[in-house]
């Protein structure tokens, strides 16, 4: 039974990192004692030592131990007898490019499909949708495939941002963005913004935080969902 947090990002305004979401993550991983963390996406170039040591440092709080992905000779192994994983943002063609190279993308899918506990922040949160063109990064490598790990039947958009009325910019909205993909593509959109998260048992899809998030679905006007609201129906 798959057991997953989705969340928009490991960093909220005044908020250290997934210091906001901390409570949530230890009945989250309540029986974990390691994670398995996959520092693929590497945030600002930083190195995959680095950002372990970053997901290390948060988890001590409530003791558990994070150990990197890269750290291992043969990566499906490694996802396959995790008690945890955790995948973290920062670019997502970078870290999907990763787990082809790595074949690790089959690896995790089995894994969380078999309950293995599953975290996501901005671009590994991305990854659990259908495909991850629904992305906010720049390609700055090419992946084999925008194909990911289809966990929910739906895209995601980590960091979804509302127009600013007060901002002169006269480019793009995010909201302009994903009604262009919804010109090309038929399956929905859910954009989650800061602080909020989507809880995964099972087949059940719950959105928690305090905030709403935004729905694109086909042929339909966006709208909002509110927080405690399930998307088991949306496909």
């Amino acid at each position: 039974m798959k057991n997953m947090i989705i969340a928009s990002t490991s960093t909220i305004y005044g908020s250290g990192y997934l210091e906001y979401i901390l409570k949530d993550l230890q009945i989250h991983f309540k029986d974990v004692n390691t994670i398995l963390f996959v520092p693929f996406a590497r945030p600002g170039g930083m190195t995959h030592d680095a950002y372990t040591e970053t997901a290390r440092q948060a988890f001590s709080k409530i003791n558990i131990d994070v150990v990197g992905l890269h750290t291992f000779k043969n990566a499906i192994t490694a996802i396959e007898q995790a008690e945890a994983i955790f995948v973290g943002g920062g670019n997502t063609f970078v870290l999907v490019n990763e787990l082809y190279k790595t074949n690790s993308l089959q690896a995790l899918i089995t894994a969380v499909k078999h309950g293995t506990p599953y975290l996501g922040t901005s671009a590994g949160s991305n990854i659990c949708g259908l495909t991850m063109n629904t992305t906010n990064d720049m390609p700055i490598v090419y992946p084999p495939s925008f194909k990911t790990l289809g966990l929910v039947p739906f895209n995601i958009n980590p960091h979804y941002l509302d127009p600013d009325t007060n901002s002169k910019h006269m480019g793009e909205t995010r909201e302009t963005r994903i009604k262009e993909f919804m010109c090309f593509n038929t399956q929905p959109v859910v954009g989650i913004r800061e602080g909020s998260w989507l809880q995964v048992k099972g087949d059940s899809i719950t959105l928690k935080g305090t905030l709403s998030a935004r729905i694109f679905e086909l042929n339909k006007t966006p709208y909002e969902l509110a927080s405690g609201s399930e998307l088991n129906s949306l496909k």
